[in-house]
């Protein structure tokens, strides 16, 4: 008798803490971020496929460096599980007045995304929308010339920064409007700081990857173009891949 009530007992319970459980509805795992506040600029004039007319020349970009960035984010293979340590933000500290250089490396993707960067004070990074006060657009178009825009080693200077500022970046999800021939700034953005993202759970809020290329000291900035708590996402992290080059004033 005593062993029966005991199991009856365990059984409430056990369907007590399951009652409690609620699943998690797809619509929940992330939360829209809204740029509403944010000014949003050009470096120059680009033509109707995207190219900026505003290049600072072309890199010769090495079939050693090629390689290893195929090799590090292989198309449909998950970094979380090959690379974890490349997850991180990929956010620039400038630490003497400096020009700096954003070059294309490649992007392996069907969609037509657009890559800008932002300004703020280092110490200081941005949590949410309202604290980015402009985004420039780095290249509007950031696809290669198969399906878009762009050469491989395509490089544009973002500017000169003064020391004490810092540099993040941001990809707008399919932000070049192929019928426009111009940026639809209302679009998904996937920041290199990842509490500017709307996954809500914090294992998938990284879109950017940080790794060097030690054989040129580079480090390669590698981007996930997808919401990461949806199946489809593939979390191979070479949507569009760029490096940065500061060079010291």
């Amino acid at each position: 008798m005593r062993k029966s009530l005991l199991i009856l007992m365990l059984v409430a319970i056990a369907l007590t803490s399951c009652k409690k459980k609620k699943l998690i509805k797809p619509e929940q795992q992330s939360t829209p971020v809204k740029f509403i506040t944010t000014e949003y600029a050009q470096l120059g004039t680009y033509d109707s496929t995207g190219r900026p007319n505003y290049l600072a020349g072309t890199d010769v970009v090495s079939n050693g460096l090629k390689s290893f960035v195929s090799d590090m984010l292989p198309e449909r293979v998950n970094v979380t599980t090959t690379h974890p340590d490349f997850l991180k933000n990929a956010d620039l500290e400038i630490t003497s007045k400096s020009d700096v250089y954003v070059t294309f490396i490649s992007a392996v993707t069907g969609r037509t995304n657009t890559v800008g960067f932002y300004l703020y004070k280092t110490g200081s990074s941005p949590t949410k929308p309202q604290e980015i006060e402009k985004i420039t657009y780095i290249f509007p178009n950031a696809r290669s010339t198969k399906s878009g825009s762009l050469l491989v080693g395509d490089k544009v200077k973002l500017g000169t920064i003064e020391a004490g500022m810092s540099i993040g970046f941001v990809l707008l999800d399919n932000g070049w409007d192929t019928s426009l021939k111009t940026v639809n700034k209302n679009v998904a953005h996937y920041c290199s700081n990842k509490e500017l993202n709307p996954e809500n759970d914090a294992a998938l809020k990284y879109h950017t990857v940080l790794f060097e290329y030690p054989a040129e000291n580079k480090f390669i900035i590698g981007f996930e173009d997808y919401n990461r708590t949806l199946a489809t996402c593939d979390n191979d992290f070479n949507d569009v891949v760029v490096y940065a080059t500061i060079v010291k004033k």
